[in-house]
């Protein structure tokens, strides 16, 4: 089976080589969109489980040409629906139209509707379905007159770990989190700090990563639901006994991540959110001003997330933190500093030029992200 690991904008290489380190069987990095493998259904299980910058897996159902509404109906009416989709499921359409002779997604929806249904009612003989069974989403996307049709393995989005119930002011998603922590060139055993923690989402995504600690090992996927799936219980059960145990194992490693932020309501946050990641004990958290952060011992990786005048709207305060955060770099020898930022003028305000950049979307919002590495530092 073909399925497609999705990933936001400039995460798509990390997906794929998350996808090759797995072992997936013939990966390949999209250009917009993620990554495609061919696998299993405990492989798709897998995927869920184990992908850090992915927001969800979809299983390829059929690729084809269509400029007109019958050639989508045609093409959507083959697939042979009845393998998968039991008499009961429930099937809802979501669409996606871009640069394409169809445009309207509520009548592609309509369509790959009637499609979905005649097909049903010839194989399973009946003029009804009453939809009350398993969950299986099905997604159409047509780009460059090319339909792609899926059913979503994942559910919720992949960026739903499942330990973060409170958000901050502009809270960054799991999945850019995790994303910032891999570029960084951080290594596990090294020391990271974020001077800007907010709610925590840095910190325990690169615990996560440091623990070998799967980010969705404590929440379920749609696919779980699904007959198919269901009759390999057991095959599925036992890969997340597997990373259960990874997780145990992971724990006993040492971890040196710590952060610490302005605001004493978002360091509550922090922790709450660090227990229900179980990780109680393992983060340091302090209410502290960036202005006051100095470390002792070996050098490090900073990670910081932090305010921004586009998402506070207050472009001099943005600045300010920005040179705040250079001479936090000065203060600490040695340590590499990153910050994740849509300001323009960041750069100017911290004091030098970034060593290496990365550019991604904080929801809608396009950010740069800057490294600063140690031998930068004069």
């Amino acid at each position: 089976m073909k399925w497609i690991a999705c990933a936001a904008f400039g995460m798509e290489g990390m997906t794929g080589r998350d996808l090759k380190r797995m072992g997936m069987k013939d990966v390949r990095v999209l250009d917009v969109g993620g990554a495609t493998f061919e696998g299993s259904y405990a492989d798709a299980f897998r995927a869920n489980l184990w992908l850090r910058t992915c927001d969800r897996i979809m299983r390829v159902m059929a690729q084809f040409e269509a400029r007109t509404f019958e050639e989508l109906f045609q093409g959507i009416r083959a697939v042979e629906w009845e393998k998968m989709l039991p008499e009961d499921a429930r099937f809802p359409i979501r669409a996606k139209c871009v640069r394409s002779q169809l445009m309207s997604p509520s009548d592609v929806q309509k369509i790959g509707k009637r499609a979905m249904v005649e097909r049903m009612k010839s194989a399973y003989g009946r003029d009804w379905f009453d939809e009350t069974g398993a969950l299986f989403q099905i997604d159409v996307s047509i780009r460059n007159d090319v339909v792609t049709v899926c059913v979503d393995a994942s559910g919720e989005a992949l960026s739903r770990r499942g330990y973060r119930t409170w958000n901050g002011e502009a809270p960054l998603r799991e999945t850019l989190a995790a994303a910032l922590v891999l570029q960084s060139g951080w290594h596990p055993w090294q020391p990271l700090y974020d001077p800007c923690c907010g709610t925590g989402t840095i910190l325990i995504e690169a615990a996560f990563i440091a623990l070998n600690r799967a980010p969705g090992l404590t929440r379920r996927f749609a696919m779980e639901s699904w007959p198919v799936v269901a009759r390999n219980y057991e095959e599925i059960e036992s890969i997340r006994r597997e990373a259960r145990l990874k997780f145990e194992e992971g724990l006993k490693r040492p971890l040196n991540v710590a952060g610490s932020d302005i605001n004493p309501e978002a360091i509550e946050l922090a922790r709450r959110h660090v227990r229900q990641a179980g990780l109680e004990g393992r983060i340091q958290l302090e209410v502290r001003d960036l202005r006051d952060v100095t470390l002792s011992g070996e050098p490090g990786v900073f990670i910081a997330n932090p305010p921004y005048g586009e998402r506070l709207d207050n472009a001099r305060a943005a600045h300010a933190v920005a040179k705040q955060l250079g001479r936090l770099q000065e203060r600490n020898p040695g340590w590499t500093l990153c910050a994740f930022s849509a300001d323009m003028g960041f750069e100017r305000a911290y004091g030098r030029r970034a060593t290496r950049r990365r550019r991604y979307y904080n929801g809608r919002i396009e950010c740069e992200y800057r490294i600063f590495e140690a031998s930068e530092v004069h």
